[in-house]
C-alpha cells in the first residue's frame, strides 16, 4: 500500500486555513480586530517567503485558543467549516484523493496548520491519517503550547519518520507528495512521486528544473 501525501492549505482547499481561522475570529470579535489582523498578514507574508518563524507565529496564533473551552471552539469551528472552509474545497482534489483511495493508496495529510483546525477538515476530505502540529491540552482546554516538532518544512519529514517507525507496514516506497509551497521541497524530495500543486513561483522553477509534474486543481 503506496503513502498519497498532501498539503491541506492552497492544495486540497484553495486558501490559507490558518488565515482563514484568524480572519474567522476577527469576524466574530474574539480576539482584538486590529492586532490580529495585522499580525496575519504579517506571518502570512513571512510564510510566502519561506522566512517564517513558526515559534513566534505559533505564540501569536494559538495564544485566543486558551481563552475557550473544548466545547466552545468546537461550536466555533463547525461554524467556521461551514462560512470558510466548505467553500474553498476544491472539488479537483476531492477527485484526485477518490483516484488514490480506488487505487488503495494510504491518503496522509501532512499541514504546517494546528490540529484543531486541520482535523475537522481532513475528517472531511475522509483521509486516512493527519499529521498537524498538535496542541498540549489541560483542564479540558488548549494552554498555547506545542507538543512534539511542528510539521513545518523540514519538520514534516522528521515527523513522517516518526509515523513510519510506528506504522512499520508503511514505507516511502512508491510514495506521493502533492504541494503549492517551497515550504515543503525538504519532503517533496524525499517521495517517489512528488507533485507541485498550483505552485507558488519557487517551487513551479523547482518543479521544472526537476520534471515533477505540475498540477491545476483549481
Amino acid at each position: 500500500m503506496a503513502l498519497a501525501i498532501f498539503d491541506l492549505d492552497n492544495t486540497l482547499i484553495a486558501d490559507d486555513s490558518d488565515r482563514l481561522w484568524i480572519e474567522f475570529m476577527c469576524e466574530q470579535q474574539l480576539v482584538d480586530v486590529e492586532t490580529f489582523r495585522k499580525g496575519n498578514d504579517y506571518f502570512y507574508e513571512q510564510y510566502m517567503q519561506a522566512s517564517l518563524n513558526i515559534d513566534q507565529y505559533l505564540d501569536f496564533a494559538l495564544e485566543p485558543l486558551t481563552h475557550f473551552t473544548m466545547g466552545e471552539l468546537k461550536q466555533y469551528h463547525e461554524l467556521f467549516m461551514h462560512e470558510h472552509i466548505r467553500p474553498v474545497m476544491l472539488e479537483k482534489a476531492r477527485a484526485l484523493l477518490q483516484r488514490h483511495r480506488d487505487q488503495g493508496d494510504h491518503l496522509m495529510i501532512i499541514t504546517a496548520t494546528n490540529q484543531f483546525i486541520a482535523e475537522p477538515v481532513a475528517n472531511e476530505f475522509g483521509v486516512d491519517t493527519l499529521l498537524a502540529i498538535e496542541l498540549e491540552i489541560k483542564d479540558n482546554r488548549y494552554t498555547g503550547k506545542v507538543t512534539g516538532i511542528p510539521t513545518f518544512q523540514d519538520g514534516k519529514v522528521l515527523r513522517l519518520q516518526e509515523w513510519l517507525t510506528k506504522n512499520p507496514e508503511f514505507s516511502m516506497e512508491g510514495s506521493y507528495f502533492y504541494s503549492d509551497s517551497k515550504n515543503d521541497l525538504p519532503l517533496l524530495q524525499k517521495v517517489d512521486f512528488p507533485f507541485a500543486v498550483n505552485p507558488d513561483p519557487e517551487l513551479e522553477k523547482a518543479a521544472r528544473e526537476n520534471d515533477w509534474p505540475v498540477l491545476n486543481l483549481r
